[in-house]
């Protein structure tokens, strides 16, 4: 079957457009359906109990205090400490028996034979069981829930500002006891919502997440019809992607035949020779990364200690690096280097594919590259600053940290990171001029415009709302940044990152790349975008959003399935190659890229978003497997790749080596292996099972954890970390030191030399203005 790049392109824009009125309308639905925060809860007697202000004034300190990178909400946030929401809702179920067994029967609920326990759950249950009405103001507990929420909140004010070493929480962790009851409210009122009834609907607002048998929640009928359906559409989406791949031609690279320009006879530009400083600077940061995910590993083995530092040097590691900000770096560390290694590489390529340097455009590198320095410093000196308690007043969420899981930074920076996305955008805009005049708006230099357009037009939801925004709705704009980046912007920057790079390499023709990549972003953003909507189902998003999620989270598999069958392709044109192919390694990362994406997005993605899976998965080990595989896979070893292919090129011949980026390349596959498959989801299974079996509470609880064999499960985890950890040290060593065998710069000869990179970009770009686009 044979598509036209004008049809392809077409209906890719039509997509893309119909996902943002869907994800639009559902974003003005969602907020007319968000839960109440009631303006006062009273107590039987009528007394305050709890207020609105202060609901919003406990969001505002779990934010503030970067509560959700050391446990979780709503199933949203780290996985270290408990998940509020669930642990809100057992202690309240707990101390709610304690009230009725003391007041009915005089003992301890623990010391009631069975069928006066069973009389006492069934009061618990009942009082639980309740539905709001639209306009309500005022919410009334009962004696039992109004001295259950007392309880919960000393519970919480001796923990989070007392501390608790033994579950990693340094004292005057919340600054002040009032601030951490108020937390305990905010937790307290995400429980509430998750057993009392939506109005008009048939269960809680989160969908009666968090599984808790005992409290009343346990999966609701739409949870198990719509996995039955995502399952018939599994076998139908496999068959799509395979029958696509099979009736589309999509070509594949070839090696053997085709005429490959030997890097020392490519020239490298000033500002190409400028672009390659972004690699040095994302292997350090990658290295701080690393190292302080293993630190964040070994904090689940000793909680308060690492390995004897504080008796030798007298530090308390858990008072200066604390899991919360130790896990907010890492996550924001492994953002910047990714994204380092992607903005230096959109910069490399317009000189490469054009000849074409504009004026200033090395000066435009280096600026760009002092911000991101300036912007990575800043946000990460003001989430310190902001978690040391240096940054207080309405400042704290402009400069210091937001304390939203991914979008930790303050908002000043992540308008500086928003100014960079459009600076780089114009950027690659001037040095892909050449191209953009003469190619149709559908050409390869279009896609990588349009794909750096929308990764900063989707950044902008998270500018949609403040501390005081309902968590719900917070949770809404926060993942369309997160999601939509993945599974969206990025995706379709990736593919048309891959395919101008084959093209570079002279292994594709410039318009049979096109049509591959128009091909596979189409599946990518039609499944992508609308896909967020898996993360709506348990955080009090009305229940549309699970018959949306489940059909195009599923559909998501089809470009993975295209995605590893280009992998295949890849693998095919780099095993028929000789020793003569100068970009052997580039190959080997794009095709670990494949493979990883396919594991860790595809097999394990679809797993643990089958709605009832996730019903008791959702924010276990299981979802840390996911994402280091996917992540890694999707995006570190793609980046990884297009450095070493930038260097393969900007390094003098004589003194280009392999032998220490295939250890690195190497010790990172095979430690990713170990931590995966060993380490993370052997605890994840056992995670699923206690869910299921004794609730989801107990499967996030300090018991569990410290069990011996989960244990044991963390300390086999220390070799697969280890090897990530060499071999990201391996690769900064030789970054650093090829940044010293760089070639001298020179500029391309006008016009371009016969049979070189930009003539054929240039003749095949001309040839789109002469040939009819259905043509293809």
């Amino acid at each position: 079957m044979e598509l036209a790049r004008r049809t392809i392109a077409k209906v890719l824009a039509v997509v893309f457009v119909v996902n943002l009125i869907v994800m639009g309308g559902g974003a003005v639905y969602s907020a007319q359906q968000v839960p109440p925060i009631p303006q006062e809860v009273t107590g039987p007697d009528g007394e305050v109990v709890v207020t609105q202000t202060q609901v919003q004034d406990g969001k505002i300190a779990f934010q503030k205090n970067g509560l959700m990178n050391h446990g979780s909400i709503l199933g949203n946030g780290a996985y270290y400490g408990v998940d509020y929401t669930a642990d809100a809702l057992r202690l309240k179920t707990e101390h709610m028996r304690s009230y009725y067994a003391r007041e009915r029967y005089g003992e301890s609920y623990d010391a009631l034979p069975g069928p006066e326990q069973s009389a006492v759950d069934r009061l618990v249950r009942d009082d639980l069981d309740g539905t709001v009405e639209e306009g309500t103001t005022t919410i009334e507990y009962s004696a039992a829930e109004a001295y259950a929420h007392e309880r919960v909140r000393e519970t919480y004010v001796e923990r989070y500002h007392e501390g608790a070493p033994e579950r990693g929480i340094p004292a005057g962790f919340v600054g002040s006891a009032e601030a951490a009851g108020e937390f305990a409210d905010f937790a307290l009122w995400t429980a509430w919502i998750s057993h009392t009834d939506r109005p008009g609907g048939e269960g809680s607002f989160t969908n009666d997440w968090p599984y808790d048998p005992d409290a009343g929640n346990t999966p609701t009928g739409a949870t198990m019809v719509w996995s039955v359906i995502s399952m018939v559409i599994l076998v139908g989406a496999v068959g799509i992607g395979v029958w696509l791949y099979r009736s589309v031609t999509l070509p594949e690279p070839e090696v053997t035949g085709i005429e490959i320009p030997p890097p020392d006879e490519i020239s490298l530009t000033p500002s190409q020779r400028a672009a390659t400083r972004f690699i040095p600077l994302a292997g350090a940061l990658f290295a701080v990364q690393v190292l302080l995910g293993g630190l964040l590993a070994h904090y689940y083995v000793e909680r308060h200690a690492f390995f004897g530092i504080e008796e030798v040097f007298g530090v308390s590691i858990l008072e200066a690096f604390p899991f919360a900000l130790a896990k907010t770096f890492h996550l924001d560390l492994g953002i910047l280097w990714i994204a380092a290694l992607w903005l230096g590489a959109g910069l490399f390529l317009p000189p490469l594919l054009t000849g074409h340097e504009p004026d200033r455009q090395r000066t435009a590198v280096n600026g760009l590259l002092v911000a991101l320095v300036v912007a990575a410093v800043g946000g990460l000196a003001g989430v310190w600053l902001g978690a040391q308690g240096y940054i207080d007043g309405d400042l704290w969420w402009i400069i210091g940290n937001e304390g939203l899981e991914y979008l930790e930074v303050g908002r000043l920076w992540q308008v500086g990171l928003l100014v960079g996305f459009v600076a780089w955008t114009a950027f690659v805009w001037r040095g892909f001029r050449p191209l953009l005049d003469r190619e149709s708006p559908y050409g390869l230099a279009h896609m990588i415009v349009y794909a750096g357009g929308s990764i900063g037009l989707l950044f902008t939801a998270g500018f949609f709302y403040t501390p005081r925004t309902n968590i719900v709705m917070t949770e809404f704009w926060r993942w369309w940044v997160v999601h939509m980046w993945v599974e969206g912007a990025f995706e379709f920057f990736i593919v048309a990152i891959i395919g101008l790079t084959l093209v570079s390499m002279g292994l594709l023709r410039k318009r049979s790349a096109e049509k591959a990549v128009a091909f596979q972003a189409l599946f990518v953003m039609g499944s992508g975008v609308i896909g967020a909507s898996h993360h709506y189902w348990w955080v009090g998003q009305p229940d549309v959003w699970i018959p949306l999620g489940t059909v195009f989270s599923t559909l998501e598999l089809i470009p993975l399935i295209l995605i590893l069958f280009e992998a295949m392709g890849q693998y095919r044109a780099l095993a028929t190659s000789d020793e003569t192919f100068p970009y052997t390694l580039p190959f080997m990362f794009i095709i670990a890229s494949g493979f990883w994406n396919f594991l860790g997005a595809g097999v394990l993605g679809f797993f643990i978003n089958l709605p009832l899976v996730n019903y008791y998965e959702h924010g276990t080990y299981l979802t840390v497997g996911h994402a280091h595989a996917a992540m890694f896979g999707a995006f570190g070893f793609l980046a990884l790749g297009m450095a070493t292919y930038m260097l393969r090129i900007a390094t003098v011949p004589s003194q280009w080596t392999e032998r220490r980026l295939r250890w690195a390349f190497w010790l990172w596959n095979v430690g990713l292996a170990v931590m995966v498959f060993v380490s993370v989801l052997p605890v994840g299974f056992l995670q699923l099972e206690v869910a299921f079996t004794e609730g989801y509470a107990a499967a996030r609880s300090l018991a569990f954890y410290n069990g011996d064999l989960v244990q044991a499960l963390f300390w086999a985890r220390l070799p697969g970390d280890t090897l990530i950890i060499l071999g990201t040290l391996v690769f900064l060593y030789d970054m650093v030191a090829k940044r010293f065998t760089l070639r001298s710069v020179s500029m391309p000869a006008d016009p371009p030399a016969s049979g070189s990179i930009p003539d054929r970009m240039i003749a095949a770009a001309e040839e789109d203005r002469t040939v009819a686009e259905d043509d293809d």
